[in-house]
């Protein structure tokens, strides 16, 4: 019996730290967004195609003033393309300074 709840308790831990890694910085404003994570993923890797290293929906001024922020890598470095959250427009194209947001 203690085996199976060290088990359970093991299968339990791992799964509880692999949840926030599908989390993002600002989802408490999500409800807000009309455009969803995942449309505004797509409107970034089509301005600047890479991957994406870091993703947060914030309140910035410009556009509608809640934007997703995505730091994107490539040959060329990292870009930080900015997607507005209520039109899916792409605010903001431009290479990732010294120091990130």
């Amino acid at each position: 019996m203690k085996k199976e709840f060290g088990i359970v308790l093991a299968v339990v831990g791992v799964l509880a730290t692999s949840i926030p890694a599908y989390a993002f910085t600002g989802q408490e404003y999500a409800r807000e967004a009309k455009v969803s994570l995942e449309q505004a993923r797509a409107a970034a890797v089509k301005a600047h195609p890479g991957r994406i290293t870091d993703e947060e929906l914030e309140k910035e001024a410009g556009g509608s003033g809640l934007r997703y922020s995505f730091d994107i890598a490539s040959k060329q470095g990292t870009q930080e393309v900015g997607v507005d959250a209520q039109t899916g427009a792409v605010l903001e194209n431009r290479a990732e300074g010294p120091n990130p947001d």
